[in-house]
Formats: C-alpha cells, sequence, structure tokens
C-alpha cells in the first residue's frame, strides 16, 4: 500500500470516526496536544488500524510517535514488514 493511501484512509477516520476538525489534520499535528486524541481514541485507533490495514499496533514502538506524520511513518514499515 502506497504512502499516500494510507494518509487518505487515516485522515478520513480522524475526521469522520474520531470527528476531529479536518483543519487541524495535517502531517505535522501532534496526535495529543493539537487534534486532542485521549486514550480512548487510541483504543479506537488500534481496532482500525487493525481491521483497516491488518497491522497490530506495538505500544513499544508508538512510545515515541507523536505527530500524524511519525504514525504515518509506524504504519508504512510495518505494512512493509507483512
Amino acid at each position: 500500500m502506497e504512502r499516500k493511501e494510507i494518509e487518505e484512509k487515516v485522515k478520513a477516520f480522524l475526521i469522520d470516526d474520531l470527528e476531529i476538525e479536518e483543519d487541524k489534520v495535517f502531517p505535522e499535528s501532534r496526535l495529543n496536544e493539537d487534534m486532542g486524541i485521549d486514550s480512548l481514541d487510541y483504543v479506537d485507533i488500534v481496532a482500525v488500524v487493525l481491521s483497516t490495514f491488518g497491522v497490530r499496533v506495538n505500544i513499544e514502538k508508538m512510545k515515541g510517535v507523536v505527530t500524524l506524520s511519525q504514525f504515518i511513518d509506524y504504519l508504512e514499515a510495518e505494512l512493509k514488514q507483512k
């Protein structure tokens, strides 16, 4: 899956399902501070990542992920390993 497709799917989920305002969703956005993603949202994200991408989120690898771009990087790397 190409990065652009990953970005589009993640952006759609954030806007449609988590109801994050579209003007807050850009690569440099910080997941917590800028988009307001909280621990309950992360549970939803884990479920969507598994169902959409077939990837189980590794909490240890996610510790350094702060921005949307870093999250996309993480997904892209995980998908390449599949």
